[in-house]
């Protein structure tokens, strides 16, 4: 993410790139991939896993990533919004492969080819993790989060999936050997960023130390405490690679300070349960916002429209178009999203929808499951 370069014995140039991250060489063939995600947990499947159930259904929530400053490498999960995933023991598809058998939901445009699906991906390489050539599976999306939305749409399919794939086979692998497996399917989207998948898999706030290892960072939100988001989706689509391409490739150093300064201050914010002090950092960011929010029309009305209303904080879910604003009591949430709301359409000439949600401090989980051997 940064490079050094001098122009001179005496003075550095510091240029930061913002452009997503390629996948790297090191899980670019399933095999080094399998073996990567091994050792980084010290986990390795040695004999091909028994099917435990002959049917499992999971869900995994929406995530908010980036968090203002956290560009990339903060996200947490948010309650009651998800994709659900429906998983079979199939005898008519060959071992160890997947079959796409529906779509359903929000969307049915998604692509049923398990090589292009972000579900499909994500169930293959877990697969591939626990070594599983004996059986094939069927698998059903259900769609609870739009395509483009901003709230991690893309990570909750793949988070279904590999804990779908996961529990199947009676729970081997850890939380980063999922990681690792949805990350291969982010890659294929929008980029190799965990921000969205770490959080979608493990619930909570979620700090993404480092890719080479993969080092992730729970940071746990006082439980005592309430937190709220408010969050209002658009009637407008935002591609993650063309909200991507908006940023620039360079940014002055006096934007990278205060940017570490705020994403610590967030951090300090989260540990601690400071609602206020966490809306005041998440509200900011002066690298990536400011290039993505003239993208979304209305947005910096309606931003303005939820401080003014009384929200901590406010941004840019993800990569947009979903705004979100942050409160400690959710009826203050609900006037806070009926402001931003009309400054959608007032300004932006948008249509939008806004729901009050909780943390969710559990992410994907199996919610039924079937045994009949």
């Amino acid at each position: 993410m940064a490079a050094i370069c001098f122009q001179s014995p005496c003075k550095p140039i510091f240029n930061f790139q913002l452009k997503s991250k390629p996948l790297p060489p090191a899980i670019s063939k399933v095999s080094i991939f399998r073996c990567r995600a091994s050792v980084q947990s010290q986990t390795l499947v040695i004999a091909e896993p028994e099917p435990v159930f002959t049917s499992v259904k999971t869900f995994a929530p929406a995530t908010v990533a980036n968090l203002g400053p956290g560009f990339d490498f903060l996200g947490c999960a948010v309650d009651g919004l998800g994709d659900h995933v429906t998983l079979h023991v199939d005898p008519t598809v060959r071992n160890g492969e997947i079959f796409i058998s529906e779509i359903t939901g929000t969307t049915t445009k998604l692509s049923t080819d398990p090589h292009r699906n972000c579900a499909g991906i994500a169930a293959m390489a877990t697969m591939k993790m626990l070594g599983i050539r004996s059986v094939g599976l069927s698998l059903a999306l259900h769609k609870g989060l739009p395509l483009g939305s901003g709230l991690g749409s893309s990570a909750a399919s793949a988070a279904a999936a590999a804990v779908a794939v996961n529990e199947m086979f009676g729970r081997k692998l850890g939380n980063d050997e999922l990681v690792l497996a949805g990350l291969e399917s982010e890659a294929k989207v929008s980029g190799y960023h965990a921000d969205n998948i770490a959080p979608a898999i493990m619930g909570g706030f979620v700090l993404i130390r480092s890719y080479e290892p993969l080092d992730l960072k729970p940071l746990r939100f006082p439980p005592e405490k309430d937190l709220f988001f408010v969050l209002v989706s658009p009637d407008f689509e935002a591609p993650t690679k063309k909200m991507r391409a908006a940023l620039a490739a360079e940014i002055p150093m006096v934007h990278h300070v205060w940017n570490s300064s705020q994403a610590a201050a967030l951090v300090a914010a989260v540990l601690e349960g400071d609602v206020a002090s966490l809306g005041k950092a998440l509200s900011s960011d002066k690298v990536v916002e400011p290039k993505r929010a003239p993208l979304i029309p209305g947005m910096e009305a309606v931003k303005k429209a939820a401080l003014e209303a009384g929200a901590f904080g406010c941004t840019i879910s993800g990569a947009g178009p979903t705004a979100v604003a942050v409160i400690d009591t959710a009826e203050k949430g609900e006037e806070i999203g009926e402001k931003m709301v009309e400054a959608f359409l007032k300004v932006g000439n948008l249509k939008s929808v806004a729901s009050v949600k909780k943390l969710d401090k559990v992410g994907a989980r199996l919610t039924n499951s079937m045994q009949t051997f």
